[in-house]
C-alpha cells in the first residue's frame, strides 16, 4: 500500500508473491485504481517488452530468450493468466510470427489486479502493436469482457484467443486446474463456453491448443499480405554463453583454482609425495632426508644427501635453553600457554642475529668463489667495506677447541660429496681469520651454509641455476627453522612435565636508568 503513494514515481506494479488472500487482493487492487496505478499480479511472473526490459522471470533463462527471439520487438501482444504457458506462448509466437511486441502474465488467481480487457485495450491501442493473443483458462467470466469489446469494435484488431482446460466437459464434478481461479464454479465459467463465445464474437480460436500456432501464423501471413506489417530483417542474434554448470559438466571448461600445488596429492588412492607414493615411501625407507628433498624440492636427491639433510636437522635441533628461540618458549610456557603457541614464539626470534646466518654465510661465501676470489681477498675486501663475513667466529670455540658440530659436517661433505668448492673456499678464509684470532673459525652456520650449496649444486639432481634459486628462496633457513623446531617443541614438554611456575626476569639483573627524557 506504501508503494501507491509513490503514484508520481511508479505507474505499475507487479506482485509475484503467491497465496495472497482473496480480501487482501480486492483491497490492493482497489488502492491501485483509486491512486492511478496499474497492477499486476498477484501470482504472475511478471511481463517483457522485447528489446526493452522484463519484470521477474517471465521469458525464462537466457537460452530460452534467444530462442523466443525476445531480444527484439515483434508485431504480437499477448495476455495470459498462466506464466509457465506464457513463455510457451513466447516460443508459439517466434515461431509463427515475427515475435513478440510485449506480453504479461496477469497471474492465476480469482481476483487478479489487472484484467484481460484492461492489456488488451492498451495493445489495440498501440501503434507498434497488430496481433493480439489471448490465453485464458477454465474459471471466471473476464473473457466475455473481451467478446463485449471485440463486437463493440472497441478492439479492431486480430485477437487469437484460447482458454486452456476444455477437458474439465469431461468430468461430472468440479476440477481444480492448478491455479486458484481455474475451476468452473458457475455459468459460463467453463473453458469450451468461452472459447465458443470468443469466435462468435470474432476472435481466432483454433479448434485446439496443439492448432494455436498454425493459426497465429495464417492471421500474420495475412496482415503480411495486406502490408500491415512488414517484415524487418533479422538482427544478429546475441551470442549468450553456455550455462557453467552445464560447460563443466561436459567438460568444455574447467573451475580456476584458488591454489597451485606440485608437491603433494590426495585425491587418489594414495597419497603421494613429489609424484611418489606414500607406500613407495616406505618401501624404500627415503626416511625424513628423503620425504624433506621431494616436498621441498620435488627431487629424489641421492642417499648420500638425505643423510646430510638429517645430520643438519639433528645438529641444529637444539643449542641449549639460554639462546634467544628457546629462552622465548621456555617463557611463554611458563606462562601457561600451548604447544604451539610457545613454539611460534620461540620461532619468531629466528632473523638476522639468530639463524639468519646460514642464508647470509652461503650468499656471501657463494658470491666470492663464483668470482674467483682467493680467501685473502675476500677477507682484506670484507675488511675494507667493514663488512662482518658471515658464517665466521664462534664466542667459545677455537682453533684450539674446536666445534665438534662443524668436525661432523665437514668431514662427511670431504668423504661424500662429488665436490666441494665453496666449502675448500671456506676453508681458505678460516685459515686467514684464525691467524688473526684462534676463534675467528668456520662456526656451524658458516659450516652447513657452504656444504649445503655444495651439495644442491653438485648431487646431480639439479642444476646449479635450480640450486641457487632454491637457495634464494629460503630452504637454508626452512632447515634451520625446521631442526630447531625439535629443540623447541622438547623445552616447551620440559617445562611442563617440571611444572615450572610463571617466570618474572630478576630485578637485579635490570639497569633501571633513571633521568629526564
Amino acid at each position: 500500500m506504501e508503494t501507491f503513494k509513490l503514484s508520481a514515481q511508479i505507474s505499475t506494479v507487479a506482485i509475484i508473491a503467491e497465496g495472497v488472500p482473496e480480501a487482501q487482493t480486492r483491497d490492493i487492487a482497489a488502492a491501485a485504481e483509486k491512486a492511478g496505478v496499474g497492477l499486476v499480479g498477484p501470482a504472475t511472473v511478471g511481463g517483457i517488452k522485447p528489446g526493452c526490459f522484463r519484470i521477474g522471470n517471465t521469458g525464462g533463462m537466457l537460452d530460452n530468450i534467444v530462442m523466443s527471439k525476445l531480444y527484439r520487438p515483434g508485431s504480437v501482444c499477448y495476455v495470459s493468466k498462466s506464466g509457465g504457458m506464457s513463455n510457451e506462448l513466447n516460443n508459439i509466437i517466434a515461431r509463427s510470427s515475427d515475435g513478440v511486441c510485449e506480453g504479461v502474465a496477469i497471474g492465476g488467481d480469482r481476483y487478479p489486479g489487472s484484467r484481460f480487457i484492461d492489456h488488451l485495450l492498451r495493445y489495440n491501442d498501440n501503434p507498434d502493436c497488430q496481433i493480439l493473443v489471448l490465453l485464458g483458462e477454465v474459471g471466471g467470466v473476464d473473457e466475455y469482457d473481451v467478446c463485449a469489446a471485440l463486437e463493440s469494435g472497441r478492439i479492431d484488431k486480430p485477437l487469437v484467443a484460447w482458454c486452456i482446460g476444455t477437458c474439465a466437459s469431461a468430468f461430472s464434478f468440479e476440477v481444480q486446474f492448478g491455479h486458484a481461479g481455474a475451476c468452473a464454479r458457475g455459468f459460463g465459467e467453463a473453458a469450451v463456453d468461452k472459447n465458443a463465445a470468443l469466435a462468435k464474437a470474432g476472435a481466432v480460436v483454433p479448434r485446439s491448443f496443439a492448432e494455436f500456432g498454425a493459426r497465429l501464423s495464417e492471421v500474420y501471413a495475412l496482415l503480411v499480405d495486406r502490408g500491415t506489417i512488414v517484415p524487418k530483417p533479422e538482427p544478429e542474434v546475441p551470442k549468450v554463453p553456455m550455462d557453467y554448470t552445464w560447460a563443466k559438466r561436459l567438460g568444455m571448461v574447467r573451475k580456476p583454482a584458488n591454489f597451485i600445488s606440485t608437491i603433494s596429492d590426495d585425491r587418489g588412492e594414495e597419497l603421494t609425495y613429489g609424484g611418489m607414493r606414500i607406500s613407495d615411501v616406505f618401501k624404500e625407507d627415503l626416511g625424513v632426508g628423503g620425504v624433506l628433498s621431494l616436498l621441498w624440492f620435488k627431487k629424489r636427491l641421492p642417499p648420500y644427501a638425505t643423510k646430510f639433510i638429517e645430520m643438519i636437522l639433528m645438529v641444529t635441533a637444539d643449542h641449549g635453553p639460554a639462546v634467544s628461540g628457546a629462552h622465548n618458549t621456555i617463557v611463554s610456557t611458563r606462562a601457561g600457554k600451548d604447544l604451539v603457541s610457545s613454539l611460534v614464539s620461540g620461532l619468531l626470534t629466528i632473523g638476522p642475529r639468530f639463524g639468519g646466518a646460514l642464508d647470509g654465510a652461503a650468499t656471501m661465501m657463494t658470491d666470492a668463489c663464483d668470482r674467483g676470489m682467493s680467501g685473502k681477498q675476500f677477507v682484506d675486501d670484507c675488511k675494507r667495506e667493514g663488512k662482518l663475513i658471515m658464517g665466521i667466529g664462534h664466542r667459545i670455540k677455537s682453533v684450539e677447541n674446536p666445534d665438534m658440530r662443524v668436525e661432523i659436517i665437514k668431514k662427511y661433505a670431504q668423504a661424500h660429496f662429488p665436490k666441494t668448492p665453496t666449502l675448500d673456499f671456506a676453508l681458505e678464509v678460516e685459515a686467514v681469520t684464525t691467524a688473526k684470532r684462534s676463534t675467528l673459525i668456520l662456526n656451524v652456520d658458516g659450516c652447513i651454509a657452504v656444504c649445503f650449496v655444495d651439495l644442491l649444486r653438485h648431487c646431480g639432481a639439479m642444476t646449479v641455476e635450480e640450486a641457487d634459486e632454491l637457495i634464494a628462496n629460503g630452504c637454508l633457513n626452512g632447515l634451520f627453522v625446521l631442526g630447531r623446531s625439535l629443540g623447541f617443541i622438547g623445552h616447551h614438554l620440559d617445562q611442563k612435565r617440571l611444572k615450572q611456575p610463571l617466570y618474572r626476569h630478576p630485578w637485579d639483573d635490570i639497569s633501571y636508568i633513571g633521568g629526564d627524557m
